[in-house]
């Protein structure tokens, strides 16, 4: 078996560290507590809540539920996809709960259908059916707080509620959970300046209502050791120092890092070396596999638009976009050109600043433009 897991769950013996993390969350969630879960995409926030529920004193006692809104786009949408994602959990751990879920929603019982060869519920319902979605999710709720064990419900991406055309999807949740002493939540969220602002602001309906817990790129101290390991146990061979290239390369993300070493463990039988070339090999290859679909997005992409994408990763972190000496450097249009520029592609979520710094959060976005502004550069 391939140790570096990019998909599905994760066993204990290869998920690396986040030890600290899982305990708090475990320990957190028994004692009542909420969180909101708080990093950059693809620094493994998922993973790290799939491993939480994969522990054995939550199996036994709790219901589990996992969402992710990142596509959603309405309340309708949301409360949709939540009553999809508890439909088919209880499917797979409770009848009796089931069955009780599909009787206490009564604004949508009607629209359920039932499996010929097993007479359970189906979970038929077409997302137009939904009609009255405060209702449905009212329901939803209250079936989870009558339910025989205690659930934990994850909405990851939380901030994607703030996209929603109603106005009013915080108030609305909110007053809901709070009455709630049978569920837990955890909210998870990559865009760290909207998420924290829902919870640590005073003017928002769910502040001071979850404990804040950060993730942090793993310590290089502690991933070294995993890659190495795994590479030996299976007769493989790897330098220390080549791990940490593809470490500050990918600048900590973790699913860049697995990803790679996922590939490059394949690429190489056991006895032999997975030396430096073989891993430039790899990431060239892996921007490649992504490049259909970064060709297609640049495509839909006007101009000046992208001279700035081209501009921002050049930077890695650049400041001051609207200054002249960044306009004059890169050859751009004007600073208003700019600044419209970097407002639509920030609504894209191509680009993110942080403390007036821009940079694209797609790490493998950034090395496949610095490879079509150079096709010879290497990286590594």
């Amino acid at each position: 078996m391939n140790p570096f897991i990019i998909t599905g769950s994760i066993p204990p013996e290869y998920f690396c560290d986040r030890r600290e993390e899982s305990v708090k969350i475990i320990k957190g969630i028994a004692g009542g507590k909420n969180f909101c879960l708080l990093s950059p995409r693809r620094l493994g926030k998922s993973k790290l809540v799939k491993y939480c529920y994969a522990d054995k004193e939550l199996v036994q006692k709790y219901y589990t539920f996992y969402i992710d809104i990142l596509h959603t786009k309405s309340l309708k949408e949301f409360t949709f996809y939540f009553g999809q994602a508890v439909f088919n959990q209880l499917y797979s751990q409770s009848r009796k709960m089931l069955s009780a879920f599909v009787q206490g929603l009564k604004s949508i019982n009607a629209k359920f259908g039932f499996d010929p060869l097993t007479s359970m519920p189906a979970f038929t319902l077409e997302l137009g059916e939904i009609s009255q979605p405060e209702y449905t999710l009212n329901e939803i709720f209250a079936c989870l707080e009558n339910a025989d064990r205690p659930c934990i419900v994850t909405f990851d991406e939380f901030q994607q509620i703030g996209k929603y055309p109603e106005t009013n999807v915080e108030a609305l949740l909110r007053a809901h959970i709070q009455h709630l002493s049978n569920v837990r939540f955890i909210f998870s969220g990559s865009e760290y300046h909207t998420v924290s602002q829902m919870f640590l602001s005073s003017a928002r309906p769910f502040y001071n209502s979850v404990s804040i817990l950060e993730l942090h790129p793993i310590s290089l101290s502690v991933y070294v050791p995993f890659v190495e390991k795994h590479f030996s146990e299976a007769r493989k061979k790897i330098l220390p120092e080549d791990i940490v290239s593809v470490y500050d390369l990918f600048e900590g993300n973790t699913y860049c890092i697995q990803k790679t070493f996922h590939e490059a463990f394949d690429a190489v039988a056991p006895g032999e070396n997975c030396s430096i070339a073989v891993l430039r090999q790899t990431i060239d290859d892996i921007l490649e596999e992504a490049g259909a679909g970064y060709r297609m997005m640049l495509s839909e992409i006007p101009t000046r638009q992208k001279e700035l994408l081209y501009a921002i990763a050049s930077e890695g972190l650049a400041e001051k976009i609207m200054g002249e000496e960044f306009i004059r450097k890169y050859s751009l249009m004007s600073s208003s050109s700019v600044q419209t520029s970097a407002a639509k592609l920030r609504k894209m979520e191509l680009i993110a600043v942080n403390e007036g710094k821009y940079h694209i959060p797609d790490i493998m976005f950034r090395l496949y433009l610095l490879r079509l502004a150079d096709p010879a550069k290497k990286f590594l």
